[in-house]
């Protein structure tokens, strides 16, 4: 039974009396034991952090594992963490980190350079298929590698020693250091990925309660598939005596309604994100637990180009001009999000792409009937698949009935769950995908590479020699303003062609106890847990 506004309003404020005396809610007892419950939205897959293709997975593996750099809980900028230093050469080409010594495996052993090493070489193996290895192409050498053209000894890794790693890269790159953080770069015990999976293992059983080896603040203590991750203070961890929380526990929720219901209920300290329909009643009744930060993410559509009809650019970029962004965001969402005319979102500061898909309904009309299709007449219906959210069918309703009033153009929802369309993205098998992309640092091209023709992260089918040759010559322009222009350039191309269509910026909008500390606003919403703690 749905909540109406006054209704909603007084069970919030019995909901916030309640959390805050009974002792028998996770949020009350969780505050006396420094044990954190937050919400995850849809449960994981795996913990593989080179399987790894969403922000989800950042979300409890950036408690799990550590990579050479770590994370300002202010402001993201680069911080030493397995590396306690590093050099880099006057022209901006290698590397040097220096690990430190009392950096440990949760199973005591040392964490070396040989480590990351084997790691990177893991995540570059082809027969791995992982996503975000092209992230790694920054190597020197790692292309070739990773597409069979090349032995791993070419690419540009070298340890000197067990606590000196050296990497050369292909270009200079000012985001380099802001990379490491992320899970693609994080390492991964080898040995004991090899002892239960081995290196082209894709049910990666190594990464399970009882068996799992990690390095950062936190291990894994239990997972109950659909239900909840258990992560445990480490003792091995090098920096473990700057750690608060004694565990977080991750909770999956496929309905954000029934989140926000845990929330409510004294669950939960923090949710992924909150229904729409009760942002205002929340700013209204207890603004102390609402937040908007916001994050540097797009939520958009891939077109599968493979598909008959939607290999014709027209018929995509019809799609894209009829889209009424400002509906969705003013009237649907409601929590501050901005229509996206551009697949960047704005925050990047000194860029500033072309709006190339606003709204213009005649000129979609006029592409749709210059292909044959006037009034989407010949048009085949097209599938819109979407992962099961209440927000996600809101948008996907709307963007259908946009379509079907103002093109012509018949459109089916399908839903499924978040593991489903995961699978549907890799092997192709859509029409229309409702997909999301949140950086992993704060540059136009943490945005503009995935969209290469041989990114393993495109998923859409499309390539345009002419959009790679741009970020080629972008990525080897060291004046910002140059690099900025090309960048342009290119992502002009992209949203012309609209292999991808961007509905909405995001802001994150989610709720927050006051008793949690050290949760600051990053435009990542990335939380480096050791700074996070409880305060009854």
């Amino acid at each position: 039974m749905k909540l109406g506004t006054a209704a909603l309003g007084a069970a919030l404020a019995a909901a916030v009396a309640l959390a805050g005396c009974s002792r028998g809610t996770n949020v009350a007892t969780g505050d006396r034991a420094q044990v954190l419950h937050r919400g995850m939205g849809p449960d994981l897959a795996d913990l593989d952090p080179h399987m790894a293709t969403e922000t989800s997975y950042y979300t409890v593996l950036s408690a799990l594992l550590e990579g050479l750099v770590g994370e300002d809980p202010v402001d993201l900028h680069p911080v030493p963490g397995v590396a306690e230093r590093w050099e880099v050469s006057p022209d901006g080409l290698t590397y040097t980190f220096h690990l430190r010594q009392d950096a440990r495996w949760s199973n005591g052993e040392p964490v070396t350079a040989q480590d990351f090493i084997a790691s990177w070489r893991r995540i570059l193996t082809p027969s791995l298929g992982a996503a975000k290895a092209s992230q790694l192409y920054l190597i020197q050498g790692a292309e070739a590698f990773n597409k069979g053209d090349a032995a791993f000894a070419q690419v540009g890794l070298r340890a000197k020693d067990a606590r000196t790693l050296t990497v050369s890269l292909e270009h200079p790159a000012p985001w380099f250091l802001s990379l490491l953080s992320g899970p693609a770069w994080m390492p991964v015990p080898v040995s004991t990925v090899a002892k239960y999976g081995g290196v082209a293992s894709r049910g990666n059983p190594w990464a399970e309660p009882g068996k799992w080896v990690g390095n950062g603040p936190f291990t894994l203590a239990s997972w109950h598939r659909g239900q909840e991750i258990v992560v445990a203070k480490s003792p091995t961890y090098w920096d473990a005596a700057r750690v608060t929380l004694r565990e977080i526990h991750f909770h999956a929720f496929d309905s954000i309604d029934a989140e926000e219901r845990a929330f409510r209920a004294g669950q939960l300290h923090v949710t992924e994100t909150l229904p729409p329909g009760k942002i205002d009643t929340y700013a209204k009744e207890s603004p102390e637990l609402l937040r908007a930060d916001p994050l540097l993410g797009t939520f958009f559509l891939r077109v599968n180009v493979r598909r008959p009809v939607l290999n014709d650019a027209r018929v995509r970029l019809a799609l894209a001009l009829a889209v009424d962004r400002s509906a969705i965001v003013e009237r649907i969402l409601r929590g501050g999000q901005k229509p996206a005319y551009s697949f960047t979102p704005p925050g990047l500061e000194g860029y500033a792409p072309e709006a190339v898909q606003q709204r213009q309904l005649e000129e979609a009309r006029r592409l749709l009937a210059q292909c044959g299709h006037p009034g989407g007449a010949g048009l085949p219906v097209f599938d819109l698949l979407y992962n099961t959210s209440e927000s996600h069918r809101t948008v996907a309703e709307a963007l259908q009935e946009m379509w079907r009033r103002d093109l012509g153009v018949q459109v089916r929802l399908v839903n499924e769950d978040f593991k489903s369309t995961e699978e549907a993205r890799s092997t192709g098998s859509y029409d229309l995908l409702r997909s999301a992309e949140i950086a992993d640092y704060a540059d136009p091209s943490a945005f503009l590479e995935m969209w290469r023709g041989d990114s393993s992260n495109n998923f859409t089918g499309w390539s345009n020699p002419d959009y790679d040759s741009l970020l080629f010559a972008a990525d080897r322009t060291t004046d910002p303003a140059a690099r900025y222009a090309l960048y342009a350039k290119a992502e002009h191309l992209l949203l012309t062609e609209a292999p991808v269509i961007p509905i909405y910026h995001y802001m994150h909008v989610f709720l927050l106890r006051p008793s949690v500390k050290g949760w600051n606003s990053t435009l990542l919403d990335h939380h480096p847990y050791k700074w996070v703690s409880l305060l009854q």
